[in-house]
Formats: C-alpha cells, sequence, structure tokens
C-alpha cells in the first residue's frame, strides 16, 4: 500500500526531529560523562516509561500497564455483546508485549547495578520534568485540537523507534553496552509496528489541506519535546544550543523505511 504524497510530506517534515532524538542517545554513548550511574539513571526512567507512562487512550492516565488491564478488566464482562473478543485479544497483546519491554530493560539494570546496590523496583520508579512536560503537551495537544491532535500525538509516539534503534547499534562493544543492545533488540520490532499505528489509517481519514498542516504543525511541536525528554534521560549529553539547532532543523534527516513500513501497512 502506497503513502500518499501527503503522508509522506508529514514524514519527511518529522525526519529531522526523529534524527535528533537519535543524536541523544548516539551521543549519550561515547559521552565522557557517560557513568555506570548515568546508565542506571536512563534504565531506570525508561522503566518508568514502560509501566507508568500515558499513552493517549481512554484509560492510559492510569500507567502504559495499569491502562489497558483496566480496560480489559471493565469490558471483559461485556466480550461480543458490545466490546468485541479482537478488541480484548489486542489490548492483551499490547499488555503483553508492554510488559515485556519493562522486564527488557529492569532486568538490564539488575544485571549491571553494582554488588550491594538493591534491585530495581518499578513501583519506586518516577518520572522527569522533560517527559512531564511532554506528557502535559500531549493531553494539551488532545484537549485543543480533538480528532486531529489524536492522530498527531500518536504519530509521534516513540519518535520513530530511535533509542531501540541507537542502542541496537552498540552490540558489538560487549560488557553492559551488549546487554542494552540486547534489550533494545527486544523492544525494536514492537516499537516499530507501535510507531507504525499512527501513521496506519491516515491516508483513509480524508484529510484537508488545511488538517495536514495542522497535523505538521501539531507533529513538530510533540517531537521538540521529545528530543527535550529523551535528552534530559541521558543526562543531557546535547547542549541547549545543539538542541535549538536541531529544533531549527540544523541536522540530517533520518531515512524513513518506507519499504518496510508499506510492507507492514499492506499485511
Amino acid at each position: 500500500m502506497a503513502m500518499s504524497p501527503p503522508l509522506r510530506h508529514l514524514i519527511e517534515s518529522a525526519a529531522p526531529l526523529f534524527a535528533g532524538e537519535a543524536e541523544v542517545v548516539r551521543t549519550y554513548w561515547d559521552s565522557p560523562a557517560r557513568t555506570i550511574e548515568t546508565d542506571l539513571r536512563w534504565l531506570e526512567l525508561q522503566v518508568f516509561k514502560e509501566f507508568k507512562g500515558s499513552g493517549v487512550g481512554d484509560y492510559d492516565n492510569r500507567g502504559v500497564i495499569m491502562g489497558p488491564l483496566t480496560e480489559v478488566l471493565e469490558v471483559l464482562p461485556r466480550m461480543d455483546i458490545e466490546v468485541s473478543r479482537h478488541r480484548i485479544r489486542d489490548l492483551l497483546e499490547g499488555l503483553y508485549e508492554e510488559f515485556t519491554h519493562l522486564v527488557a530493560f529492569a532486568d538490564v539494570y539488575d544485571a549491571i547495578r553494582p554488588e550491594g546496590t538493591p534491585r530495581l523496583d518499578p513501583h519506586r520508579c518516577q518520572g522527569w520534568d522533560e517527559d512531564t512536560a511532554l506528557t502535559q503537551l500531549r493531553y494539551r495537544t488532545l484537549a485543543e485540537h480533538g480528532e486531529i491532535g489524536a492522530r498527531a500525538s500518536k504519530f509521534s509516539e516513540g519518535g520513530y523507534c530511535t533509542l531501540f534503534r541507537e542502542g541496537m547499534r552498540i552490540a558489538d562493544r560487549g560488557g553492559n553496552d551488549a546487554l542494552i543492545a540486547d534489550a533494545c533488540a527486544k523492544v525494536y520490532d514492537d516499537e516499530f509496528e507501535h510507531m507504525l499505528s499512527g501513521i496506519i489509517g491516515l491516508d483513509a481519514e480524508g484529510m484537508t489541506d488545511a488538517e495536514w498542516a495542522e497535523m505538521e504543525t501539531l507533529v513538530g511541536e510533540l517531537l521538540k519535546a521529545r528530543v527535550v525528554m529523551r535528552n534530559g534521560q541521558f543526562s543531557n549529553p546535547l547542549s541547549p544550543e545543539r538542541v535549538a539547532e536541531i529544533h531549527a532543523g540544523k541536522i540530517d534527516p533520518v531515512a524513513f523505511d518506507y519499504d518496510r513500513a508499506e510492507t507492514l501497512m499492506a499485511a
């Protein structure tokens, strides 16, 4: 299934900011400021996102895990009466994937933590300011822009899997980096499909030129906030000046995998 020119234009407008988020992670791997403490910090923050992070659905304010779990418990008694069994299956599959992601990063944390330090407790994981700001922007986008806001939020979710792609690329370094790469590889395919779910169907919405333009503006705002969020998660390997340059488009765009995306869309 070929993507329309407006959808391709939207993706191309987002590609420099996808690249910016990737640059944050790639720069961190080789940063002289990187330590075991900063590795443990970003891993703990990622577990927070996998456990308590908010999405864009009716239940997501309860967290990535508790949201769909709560929804399943509420709709299961109405299966095939008011709610399709396929909808419930999709919720359970998504819940399994998200919990698998949590386990992958929590296991790396426990594997690399210094001897004598406590194991990671996901219940005690706390967020960070830049992620809170991103979450607030997402909900404000939903509140102020309705369906277009929901589509923009879904489109920008995951930032084109940049953390996981860049994490996979350090596998050959061995040691802790090999463990990080293995966790990222476990998550990557799921996250690519999650990202794609924000694209599938956009062409069928029959959006006007004005709505496509609104989408582009909203996606840009959300992706800029993602670059700041990811920079904060990784102890700010990019300077404020470099972040400002990325926001201004002074970066080579990431190469979007249209072949893979269109193949999955057609499946």
